[in-house]
């Protein structure tokens, strides 16, 4: 990545552009702001930058991405990244082989490397292990001791804190003494959608770098230029979904990558669609009880949760045109008589409710509730507000 591939961000990263051009880079940044705002993808272009090695990198431009340094922290392997996020404390345990080679610490690990490798497939993506009490004691004591050797001459160790926030109290106070007294070669970049719930001692410690939601427009702007292969009604979709979170934004990506042929966030929404009709015509309730739940066996979470915010943008664009009928901002403007339909035959739906179960079902199949049970639910609950009047 480079600061070409940054999305938005603009006043942001010329702040950090500046710093890193005159050598006063501060020995500790807090980057705040919403989730999927971006804020670790620059982190890891100033640790690229920091560490290239190649003439064709630099602070103004960005790191190279291809040469053995770049390569190593695009890969979480580089000595001089550390990277750390709330993990399980079966993986801290003392390191002899006997507790290495338990079922605890295996499995422990297998979920580790998995979150590691869906961070690569996905640089907006924040990993957190599930059973993780948070950001460990152990964690930031390794810190510590990764601290005190010396990087290279020229480079910089970073070490780049994920969600902060979720420092446990005794690892917030030793990070504290680590930035109280830092070392001169030690770059700490925390960063965290919350950060009214670090310590504020740790807050006065860092400068402080917010960033913003990117907007629909940089989105669009980026894709169009990035991915012109992306066209409408599909690039719409993809903009109106993510709603300014980039890591949505790239899951849409990579659904249709890893189907090129089809794409993939367009069938999605039309099968959505068609569950749709088959729950509103009661002669077809049956049928859409068992799409219900062939839906939640065959479809991932991910999918899932595409296929539920397929329907709440469906549901924005029927109240837009139900308020306005000659309003054009659509988010899917390919199906605007399918849209027209619905408003004439469901003229006076309570939006609020159908928008609060369906986010409330969508919040569900993220924290792992079972599909099957968050998709009846859903089912019966939208029937029932969704009556013709």
């Amino acid at each position: 990545m480079s600061w070409k591939n940054i999305i938005g961000q603009k006043q942001q990263t010329r702040i950090v552009r500046k710093a890193l051009e005159t050598g006063r880079f501060a020995h500790a940044y807090l980057f705040t702001g919403p989730v999927g705002s971006g804020k670790e993808s620059v982190a890891f272009e100033i640790a690229s930058i920091l560490n290239c090695r190649s003439e064709d990198g630099s602070s103004s431009e960005g790191a190279c991405g291809i040469c053995p340094d770049c390569l190593l922290i695009k890969s979480f392997m580089h000595p001089n990244v550390e990277y750390v996020f709330p993990v399980e404390s079966a993986l801290l345990d003392p390191g002899d082989s006997v507790k290495k080679e338990n079922k605890r610490f295996t499995e422990a690990k297998e979920r580790y490397d998995a979150l590691i490798e869906q961070k690569k497939q996905n640089p907006y993506f924040s990993p957190a292990m599930e059973r993780s009490m948070g950001i460990l004691t152990e964690q930031i004591i390794t810190l510590q001791h990764k601290a005190a050797f010396m990087p290279r001459e020229g480079s910089k160790k970073i070490f780049i804190i994920s969600q902060a926030e979720r420092l446990h109290p005794s690892a917030a106070n030793k990070l504290l003494k680590l930035l109280e007294e830092p070392p001169a070669h030690v770059i700490f970049i925390l960063v965290s959608s919350r950060p009214e719930a670090l310590l504020p001692t740790i807050r006065s410690r860092c400068q402080a770098i917010k960033f913003s939601r990117v907007t629909a427009v940089e989105l669009r702007l980026w894709l169009q230029q990035n991915r012109p292969e992306i066209i409408d009604p599909e690039l719409s979709f993809i903009v109106s979904f993510s709603r300014g979170n980039l890591r949505l934004a790239w899951e849409l990506i990579n659904s249709r990558d890893s189907n090129p042929s089809e794409t993939a966030t367009i069938m999605l929404r039309d099968q959505a669609l068609d569950f749709l009709r088959k729950v509103l015509t009661p002669s077809r309730f049956h049928e859409a009880i068992t799409a219900c739940e062939q839906n939640a066996k065959n479809l991932s979470r991910s999918d899932l949760t595409l296929y539920l915010a397929a329907l709440l943008l469906f549901f924005q664009d029927v109240n837009h045109r139900r308020i306005n009928p000659d309003f054009q901002g659509v988010n899917n403007p390919d199906i605007i008589g399918a849209i027209d339909r619905f408003v004439k035959n469901f003229p006076n739906p309570d939006f609020f409710q159908i928008s609060t179960i369906t986010e409330d079902a969508i919040r569900s199949i993220e924290r792992n509730a079972s599909p099957l049970l968050v998709m009846a639910s859903f089912t019966v609950n939208i029937k029932a507000l969704l009556k013709r009047t």
